[in-house]
């Protein structure tokens, strides 16, 4: 297999947000032409399937660039230096209330890799314990418990059309079959 490369002849930072900023960068083609690519920075994120009672956990909230509610496992940005599990715990507790005792990396994903370098790290929770949710203060979601049924209707109506809940809701049917969440096959 040739592998082809982009060499970074310059970068332009053109924003700089709370959660991402934007780039752009000029890059040399294999034919010496240049190119330019706008790349979206992100530092990553977390989300956690977590079964209750043979329940799916999921929080119902509010995307603005869909402009719709939209029915998604707990998830949450990486804060600068956080470890992946801690973070996939907090988002857990912060969203649904509820804390557990372990999370197992299953997958780590690119989220768009023609345009963004977020890579979103997918946990299952083991040994949950319910509690109070503590909702950053600009998040308002509505907390759920779904049967696989009820998940899959949720998938038909589209109030569930996002990568890493579909992958979830993948990684839960197989878990139900198998009894087992499997290995991790990501890169980090």
């Amino acid at each position: 297999m040739n592998r082809i490369n982009e060499p970074t002849v310059s970068t332009k930072q053109v924003f700089e947000g709370k959660i991402i900023s934007l780039q752009v960068d000029e890059i040399e083609l294999p034919n010496g032409a240049k190119a330019t690519r706008e790349i979206v920075k992100h530092p990553g994120a977390v989300a956690v399937i977590a079964v209750v009672d043979g329940k799916l956990l999921v929080v119902e909230q509010y995307r603005k660039p869909l402009e719709r509610f939209q029915v998604e496992i707990p998830a949450g940005k990486l804060e600068r230096g956080e470890d992946p599990a801690d973070a996939a715990k907090r988002e857990l507790r912060e969203e649904t209330g509820y804390s557990c005792e372990s999370v197992k990396l299953l997958h780590s994903i690119a989220t768009s890799p023609g345009f963004a370098d977020e890579v979103i790290h997918i946990y299952a929770a083991d040994g949950l314990q319910s509690g109070e949710a503590e909702p950053d203060e600009d998040e308002f979601l509505n907390v759920e418990a779904l049967t696989m049924e009820e998940a899959e209707r949720y998938v038909a109506e589209g109030r569930i059309c996002d990568a890493k809940t579909l992958l979830a809701l993948y990684a839960w049917k197989l878990y139900q079959v198998t009894g087992e969440w499997g290995t991790s096959t990501s890169r980090k």
